[in-house]
């Protein structure tokens, strides 16, 4: 397959056995590079000292910041669990120390916004059914070298949820992935077994409507790619990522895709914005 985005029908079924795939080269080494540049000007420009919401990947204490609802029509920085020393301090340069930046880059960064909505997404969305794709959310992901936190199990429908479901993840690595770095694993097929649990917003404040379920490390596996792969991940998909400890960093640009056409966002998500927050691919519309 070319860069087109378009996939064949070996991949589509690759896709739907699977519940994910890997797109080798997706992204030029051009783009990723102005990706990279681009993060390292916005690191220059924050200020570290205006915030310290840290960013919890492991419990979900990010999720009752309001720091991080706000962050859903903003630029957003993150900083990593382990940042900080005792004495509340910095313990590393600030560009050592963000977990990620988020969640509104393909809405207010030209550099993000550019590659977010470039026609191989639109191509390749329109392989995979979607009649009218808006980008929800994106994140660039550090994956620190040595404090690089963990993702738990976890679906994409559990967040970002659409009547029907139509979530699905585009994870670009920026850096190679590798288990060393903590690269993505997941459960093949997993997402066949439907959506576990909710995370939901409601008067007393954000939770899941069901106990965390127990999963058996063997029935993981790694994804490893090289820079410039996409993993496509279906919204039921198990997967995680462990935290890293090796001394190479793991960037990545992640997006999460809902589709607009004839399904309807729920008002209980945990993060409640309408489909106007979104960077809509308008060019499916009609196609």
């Amino acid at each position: 397959m070319g860069i087109t985005g378009n996939l064949t029908s070996d991949q589509l079924q690759s896709f739907n056995s699977q519940g994910y795939l890997v797109i080798e080269s997706f992204a030029n080494p051009e783009e990723i590079d102005a990706m990279m540049k681009r993060m390292e000007q916005l690191l220059d420009d924050f200020d570290c000292s205006s915030t310290a919401s840290i960013f919890s990947t492991k419990n979900q204490q990010k999720l009752t910041d309001n720091y991080f609802f706000e962050s859903s029509e903003k630029i957003s920085f993150f900083f990593e669990e382990k940042a900080f020393g005792e004495d509340g301090n910095l313990q590393q340069p600030k560009e050592l120390s963000i977990n990620k930046v988020g969640h509104a880059l393909h809405e207010h960064d030209p550099v993000f916004k550019k590659f977010s909505s470039s026609e191989k997404f639109s191509s390749m969305l329109l392989s995979l059914g979607y009649k009218r794709p808006v980008v929800i959310q994106s994140m660039y992901i550090f994956k620190q070298p040595g404090i690089g936190g963990e993702v738990v199990p976890h679906q994409d429908n559990s967040f970002l949820y659409t009547e029907p479901t139509t979530c699905t993840g585009l994870w670009l690595a920026l850096e190679d992935a590798t288990i060393q770095n903590g690269c993505l694993w997941a459960i093949p097929g997993s997402h066949k077994n439907g959506l576990v649990r909710r995370f939901l917003r409601g008067e007393q404040g954000v939770y899941f409507d069901r106990p965390f379920p127990s999963y058996d490390q063997k029935d993981f596996v790694p994804i490893e790619v090289k820079a410039g792969s996409l993993v496509i991940i279906h919204g039921d998909l198990i997967h995680q990522s462990f935290e890293n400890q090796s001394p190479k960093s793991r960037h990545a640009y992640s997006l999460h895709v809902v589709d607009t056409d004839g399904c309807k966002w729920a008002q209980d998500n945990c993060v409640a914005y309408a489909y106007a927050c979104g960077l809509e691919l308008g060019w499916l519309q009609n196609g």
